[in-house]
């Protein structure tokens, strides 16, 4: 069983930058991306940026466009979001997930806490 682990998260300010991190407990051939979610209270869970294994094409919610970037580390099983210019609508658990051949999101990490005071 895979395991992920987010950490990075915190509480800034309008403005700041924050950088999490999703470790993955091993490598697995048939995932073929990654991704970061998001879930504010109150509000469903939402894509933020997913991140291909093979060729690392990113890809991003209009709503952090230009503001986020997300990367990975093949060789440490680990993948960044880097996040710049927050907002206070960016407060919310951030999850990361990988995604298999399928297409499905298969093994989830627990969660960081990531909170934008105005």
């Amino acid at each position: 069983q895979v395991q992920l682990v987010e950490s990075g998260g915190g509480l800034v300010q309008a403005g700041d930058s924050l950088r999490l991190s999703c470790v993955a407990s091993r490598r697995t051939f048939s995932i073929v991306a990654m991704g970061w979610f998001r879930q504010a209270p109150g509000k469903e869970r939402e894509f933020v940026a997913r991140i291909t294994m093979s060729g690392g094409t990113s890809y991003y919610a209009d709503s952090v466009k230009g503001r986020f970037t997300i990367s990975r580390d093949n060789a440490k099983n680990t993948v960044y979001l880097q996040m710049s210019s927050l907002k206070p609508e960016d407060t919310a658990v951030y999850y990361c997930a990988d995604q298999s051949v399928t297409g499905n999101y298969v093994h989830w990490g627990q969660g960081t806490q990531v909170t934008v005071s105005s």
